[in-house]
């Protein structure tokens, strides 16, 4: 007979170790379809390796990518630390990005620190602003999160297609659907000539570690984790669950904006309705392999923008469906969800007391 029986404390060194043992179990299990396909296994994982990591356009390339998804993969932790399932960082990301032209194409002017200022700022609102629509549902009327913050990815979604081609449309498009570009002022700059890693990613490193000490050393971050582990004794305790859940959700939009600032002001230049490829979703497998861990999440974006990558490269080395990505991260996420059971719980065989 087997049995789980909880653990008083998580051994540290079984904690860190979990996620890394999670993804290398992911790669094992996805050389199943790899053999499937008839790829050569080794030959696969070496051109994946040398995709991701072995050059400089790589590695720069593997850096742009896990960019946005440390900031969506932020976004989903805060939130889901306080029980607030938010999917809608897809939405929220698009609407950061349109709150970025707005400002940043150069309706008004000025000096390059106060315009990138504005453009971060006004993504920031845009996406907190979505956000509290959905939180204050949750916290007034019960509606289901999950529901209403994933409906609204496709409402903002259907937006951005309609300002594209009315209002912000960039009239030198040539009847193309993309925005009005962002003037040079409000551009994040490039961090790497001639690559396409952009200063998003200091904003994205400076936001995993601001909410690191957020939640581990402020007061308003002790209320955020004292909701999410039992909203009946945070709010027995005096605590305001109304407030600290709005917080959070006003936090965890404000995050998925700035990704879409990133991507429209530091890398694509403009907006479209194709400009993210899923961040909003992949964040959310970002978030769950870092244990909703702030600085975890860095780490996790990188794995997976790697995944991404080094799987473009095996498709178009020997043949492989890029599509394998999404299998590894899927398989990822499925070992890390096992890996948590076993750091939580003892494994016990035969009879209990026996």
């Amino acid at each position: 007979m087997i049995r789980l029986e909880p653990r008083g404390e998580t051994p540290r060194l079984l904690a860190l170790t979990a996620p890394v043992v999670a993804a290398l179990v992911a790669l094992a299990l996805a050389a199943i379809p790899i053999m499937a396909a008839g790829a050569p296994l080794l030959k696969a994982y070496q051109v994946m390796f040398e995709g991701a990591l072995g050059s400089r356009f790589a590695l720069t390339e593997v850096v742009s990518r896990a960019t946005p998804l440390i900031l969506t993969g932020l976004a989903a932790a805060i939130a889901f630390r306080a029980r607030l399932y938010n999917i809608g960082a897809e939405g929220q990301l698009y609407l950061g990005a349109v709150a970025a032209v707005a400002v940043g194409s150069g309706r008004f002017d000025g000096p390059p620190a106060l315009m990138i200022a504005a453009v971060l700022i006004a993504g920031a609102i845009a996406g907190a602003l979505l956000m509290l629509g959905p939180t204050l549902m949750k916290v007034k009327l019960g509606a289901d999160e999950v529901v209403t913050t994933l409906l609204l990815n496709f409402i903002v979604i259907l937006f951005v297609q309609i300002m594209i081609e009315g209002p912000m449309k960039d009239p030198m498009s040539l009847g193309w659907p993309q925005s009005e570009p962002i003037i040079d002022s409000a551009a994040l700059p490039k961090l790497i000539e001639k690559t396409r890693v952009h200063a998003g990613l200091i904003v994205a490193l400076v936001a995993a570690l601001g909410v690191h000490v957020f939640l581990a050393h402020t007061v308003p971050g002790f209320r955020i984790r004292a909701v999410g582990a039992n909203p009946a004794a945070a709010r027995f305790a005096g605590m305001s669950v109304t407030g600290t859940m709005l917080l959070v959700g006003a936090l965890s939009g404000a995050l998925a904006g700035l990704a879409g600032v990133g991507e429209v002001a530091g890398l694509k230049g403009y907006l479209t309705n194709n400009l993210s490829p899923g961040y909003g979703y992949a964040g959310i497998v970002v978030a769950m392999l870092a244990g909703l861990s702030p600085l975890g999440v860095v780490l996790a974006a990188f794995f997976v923008a790697a995944v991404f990558v080094g799987a473009d490269s095996m498709s178009r080395g020997i043949n492989v469906s890029s599509y394998i990505a999404n299998l590894i991260v899927a398989l990822a996420l499925i070992s890390v969800l096992v890996s948590g059971v076993v750091t939580r719980w003892r494994i016990r065989f035969g009879r209990p007391g026996g």
